[in-house]
């Protein structure tokens, strides 16, 4: 079974963060949320409190295969904030492991430098924090190991397209299928 960890830093949207974690796992996915805040309790961008599985400090990222950062504001540059969390993202990119953020968040991945050259989605406004990426407007994107969603309503298709890459094409069909997801891919 594939590790997933949704990072969740104050101000991170809500409905972006909840779908990607409520699909994931219905997709058979263990999904851990993480708080980078160093308490477990995390407000949205909403003022929504999430009870987050583990702080950073205690995440054993060796266990984990993908990192997801949900995004909204200030949430998405608190991440970008958050030296420990970059230092995990360009490991994993190093090393090839799947990699996705949505709305502000593929900020993140443009300050760090991992999108040059790779097709990105981001919320309306951002697109200048993806240095280096071709730029999309599709509701997502993916680029070998690296996913980007463009915000809230692309939240149910980045989360399909996520367990697409790690259940399998059909999986996530069934899955979607089951959601009444009727414009999937």
């Amino acid at each position: 079974m594939k590790n997933i960890a949704v990072h969740l830093a104050t101000g991170f949207e809500e409905t972006e963060a909840i779908t990607i974690i409520d699909v994931l796992r219905r997709a058979g996915l263990n999904v851990q949320t993480v708080s980078i805040t160093g308490n477990r309790l995390v407000n949205g961008a909403h003022k929504v409190p999430v009870a987050a599985d583990l702080l950073f400090e205690e995440l054993n990222y060796d266990e984990i295969d993908m990192i997801i950062l949900p995004g909204g504001m200030p949430g998405a540059k608190n991440l970008d904030a958050h030296k420990g969390l970059k230092e995990k993202i360009l490991t994993f990119h190093e090393q090839q492991k799947p990699l996705g953020a949505i709305c502000a968040a593929p900020l993140v991945f443009g300050h760090l430098n991992i999108l040059e050259n790779k097709v990105a989605v981001c919320y309306p406004g951002f697109e200048s924090e993806l240095k280096g990426a071709k730029i999309e407007t599709t509701p997502t994107a993916v680029d070998g190991h690296i996913i980007t969603g463009r915000g809230v309503g692309a939240a149910l298709h980045f989360a399909l397209k996520i367990s697409e890459l790690l259940i399998g094409k059909e999986k996530a069909d069934h899955l979607a299928k089951a959601m009444l997801v009727e414009d999937w891919d």
